[in-house]
C-alpha cells in the first residue's frame, strides 16, 4: 500500500512539475478535433462540415419503426404507441422520431448556421463557386429541418444565427406560423438560386430539391389544420388556443395561399428533370404497373428518375440502420422483426383493379380478399400466399415454395387432418417472438434480390425524402382548392396509369376523398400520412379507430390430403375474419390536442419565452 501511495504522489507531482515548466500546456489543441479556423481556411475541411450537417437526416424514412406506425396504416410490434392512444405530454412524448426531436433538429440548425456565418467571406479559394454552393446546400438543410420542427409542432423559434457562449440572453420566443413559413421559403428561394446550374453528386441538395421543399411547406401553410378560422370550427381546442397565431394563419388571403402552393409545384414540374412514366394516356397491364411502383421505391430501371432529395445507404457503413430496414421489417419466418407491421385498416383502403371499393360485405371478394387489387398492394404488402424470398435453411423444407404464411392451416388428409401454425405467424415453429400481430408485413422499399438473406445481409435502397410523385400529388390539390378540378384529374390518372389503375371522373367532395386516399396508397410509408390527416382534419374519423388485424384459416377441401402445407384454393377453403386488435395492445383514440404534438417539459424549462400547444 506504501508503494502505491508513493508512487501517486510522484505521480502527481510530476505532473504539477510539468505544468510548472511549460507555459503552452494548456493551449494544446485536442487530437482528435480540427480547429475551428483550420475548418474555414480550407475548402476540403468545410466540404468535409458541410457534408456532416446531412448525417441529420439519421435513417430517413427508413427506421425500424415506421413513422405510419403512429398512424392507420401501421401498427409498431414492440410496444404501444403514446401519440396514437392520445397518453403524450410534455413530460412524456412517446417514441418521438429522431426527425422530429426538437434538441436533434437544432443541434443540426446551429451546424447550418455556423456554415453560413463562415461561408458568408470564405477563407479559401472560391473556385467555381463552390463555396456559394455549400451555401446553398445549408440554406436547405437550415429549411428542411425546421420544416420538420414546423409540421410536427406548429412554429418553432427561428434561429438564424450561431448561439455563442458570449450570447447575453439564450432565451427566445416562438415566432409565428406565417413568419415560420417566410423564413423557410426564404431560405429554399436562397438555396434555388445559389444552387441553380450546379452539378452535385448524388443525396445532396440540388434546386430541384429546395424548389419541391418549398411546394411543399406552401401547400401545408394552405391546408385546413393551418388556416385558423376554418381550423376554429373543426376543432375547439384550436378555438380556444390563446396564441393561434403559433398554429396557423389568423387571416389573410387563404386563396392566394393556395395558389402559392400551386405555383411552387408547378415551377418543379417545369424544370422537366424529374418524372417517372407519367407521360401514360391509358393504364398498364397489372404486372407491368406491380414493376413500375417497385422500380420507384427501389430508385431502379428508370425510377430513380422520380427522385429528387434521398439520403443513400451502403452496406459498408456502419451506421446505415437504414439499411437493415428488411431485418427489422420483415416476417419472422425469414428471421426478421416484424417491427412495423400494416394494418387491416390500410389494406381495406386498395381498390380492385377496376377502380371500386374493395367490400368485405361483397361475397366473393370476402373469400378472395387479395385477388384483383391495386397493383401497388402487391408491391407493397406482404400477405398470406404472396410469393417472396426462398427460406433460410431451417425454413426451406417446411416452406419450399417460398410464400408467406401468416395463418392457421390443417395438414394430413382432411377429415384426419391436424393444425398446422405458419411459419410467419405469432405461433412459428421457427420464431415465435416476432411474429405479425396484424396478419401482414412490409414488402415496399424491400430489395426482392432472392440471394440477400435479410437477416444478415444489409441491402443498399436509398430512403427517400422528397420524390416527384409528392410534387404532382401537391399540385392537384392545389388544382383542387382552387376550382380547377380538370387539370387535377389529369395528374391523378397520370400517376394511376403508370401502376395501372383506371382513371377517376369524381367531382367535388368525393374526388377530394378519391384524392386523399391516392395519396396514402402511392405515398405509402414515406412520412405522409401523420400530417396529412393532422392538416386535412380528418384524423379524427381515422386515427380514432382500432387498429383491425385478420385473422385466416385454411381447411382442407373433401377428399384433399396436403403433407406440405402450400397456399393452394385447389386443396383448401380459406376463411378471412376481420377483428380489432384489441385494447390490450394498443388502445387508439384520438384527442384534438394531438394536432399540434406538445414540447418537451425540459426545452419549456430551458427557455421560459416558449409557449406550450394548446391542450398540455
Amino acid at each position: 500500500m506504501n508503494y502505491i501511495v508513493k508512487c501517486l504522489s510522484f505521480g502527481l507531482f510530476l505532473g504539477v512539475t510539468m505544468v510548472g515548466c511549460n507555459a503552452d500546456f494548456l493551449n494544446t489543441q485536442p487530437l482528435d478535433k480540427v480547429p475551428a479556423d483550420a475548418v474555414w481556411s480550407d475548402a476540403a475541411l468545410s466540404e468535409a462540415f458541410v457534408t456532416d450537417v446531412y448525417n441529420g437526416l439519421r435513417d430517413g424514412i427508413l427506421s425500424q419503426m415506421n413513422f405510419d406506425c403512429q398512424t392507420d396504416n401501421a401498427l409498431y410490434s414492440f410496444g404501444k404507441q403514446a401519440v396514437n392512444e392520445a397518453t403524450v405530454s410534455p413530460s412524456n412524448l412517446g417514441d418521438i422520431p429522431v426527425m422530429t426531436e426538437w434538441s436533434a433538429m437544432y443541434a443540426r440548425i446551429r451546424a447550418a448556421n455556423i456554415a453560413l456565418a463562415n461561408l458568408v467571406k470564405p477563407k479559401f479559394n472560391n473556385t467555381n463557386g463552390v463555396a456559394d454552393r455549400m451555401k446553398g446546400e445549408m440554406y436547405f438543410m437550415r429549411a428542411y429541418f425546421y420544416q420538420q420542427l414546423l409540421r410536427y409542432y406548429g412554429a418553432i423559434p427561428v434561429i438564424k444565427s450561431p448561439y455563442t457562449l458570449n450570447e447575453g440572453d439564450f432565451t427566445v420566443p416562438r415566432n409565428t406560423y406565417e413568419e415560420c413559413v417566410n423564413a423557410i421559403v426564404s431560405d429554399l428561394d436562397s438555396a434555388a438560386i445559389l444552387l441553380k446550374g450546379k452539378t452535385l453528386t448524388s443525396g445532396r441538395a440540388t434546386v430541384g430539391a429546395a424548389l419541391a421543399l418549398k411546394a411543399r411547406v406552401l401547400l401545408y401553410a394552405a391546408s385546413d389544420l393551418h388556416d385558423i378560422p376554418t381550423a376554429k370550427v373543426k376543432s375547439s381546442v384550436i378555438a380556444a388556443a390563446t396564441k393561434p397565431e403559433l398554429l396557423g394563419y389568423v387571416s389573410g388571403d387563404r386563396t392566394a395561399r393556395w395558389q402559392k402552393a400551386k405555383d411552387a409545384a408547378k415551377a418543379v414540374m417545369d424544370l422537366n428533370q424529374y418524372g417517372y412514366k407519367l407521360n401514360l394516356t391509358a393504364p398498364v397491364t397489372s404486372a407491368e404497373g406491380q414493376q413500375n411502383y417497385i422500380n420507384l421505391f427501389l430508385s431502379r430501371n428508370g425510377g430513380e428518375a422520380d427522385g429528387i432529395f434521398l439520403k443513400y445507404n451502403i452496406r459498408t457503413s456502419f451506421d446505415d440502420w437504414a439499411s437493415w430496414y428488411p431485418r427489422n421489417n420483415m416476417p419472422n419466418g425469414y428471421h426478421g422483426w416484424t417491427s412495423s407491421e400494416p394494418t387491416q385498416n390500410l389494406v381495406d383502403n386498395y381498390e380492385m383493379m377496376d377502380g371500386t371499393k374493395f367490400d368485405w360485405k361483397n361475397p366473393a371478394q370476402a373469400a378472395s380478399p387479395y385477388v384483383n387489387r391495386d397493383p401497388r398492394f402487391y408491391a407493397s404488402i406482404l400477405y398470406d400466399g404472396a410469393q417472396w424470398k426462398p427460406r433460410t435453411a431451417d425454413g426451406a423444407g417446411i416452406d419450399p415454395a417460398g410464400q408467406i404464411q401468416t395463418g392457421q392451416y390443417e395438414v394430413g388428409a382432411a377429415g384426419a387432418a391436424t393444425p398446422y401454425n405458419g411459419l410467419d405467424s405469432r405461433n412459428s415453429t421457427i420464431e415465435n417472438w416476432n411474429g405479425t400481430w396484424t396478419g401482414y408485413a412490409i414488402r415496399k422499399f424491400m430489395d426482392p434480390d432472392p440471394t440477400l438473406v435479410d437477416q444478415n445481409i444489409r441491402q443498399e435502397v436509398p430512403s427517400i425524402q422528397i420524390r416527384f410523385t409528392e410534387v404532382v400529388f401537391n399540385y392537384a390539390e392545389a388544382c383542387i382548392a382552387l376550382g380547377q378540378e380538370a387539370e387535377a384529374k389529369k395528374w391523378i390518372n397520370a400517376v394511376r396509369f403508370r401502376v395501372g389503375m383506371p382513371a377517376i371522373t369524381e367531382s367535388g367532395a368525393a374526388l377530394v376523398a378519391r384524392y386523399q386516399n391516392e395519396r396514402n396508397i402511392e405515398m405509402l410509408f414515406e412520412e405522409q400520412r401523420f400530417y396529412d390527416v393532422r392538416r386535412w382534419m380528418i384524423a379524427p374519423a381515422v386515427l380514432g379507430k382500432q387498429a383491425q388485424i385478420i385473422v385466416i384459416t385454411g381447411k382442407l377441401k373433401p377428399g384433399k390430403t396436403v403433407t406440405t402445407y402450400k397456399y393452394n384454393t385447389d386443396n383448401y377453403s380459406y376463411a378471412y375474419s376481420v377483428q380489432d386488435l384489441g385494447t390490450g395492445k394498443e388502445n387508439r383514440t384520438w384527442k384534438d390536442n394531438m394536432y399540434f404534438l406538445p414540447i418537451s417539459r425540459d426545452e419549456i424549462n430551458r427557455n421560459s419565452k416558449l409557449v406550450q400547444n394548446p391542450g398540455y
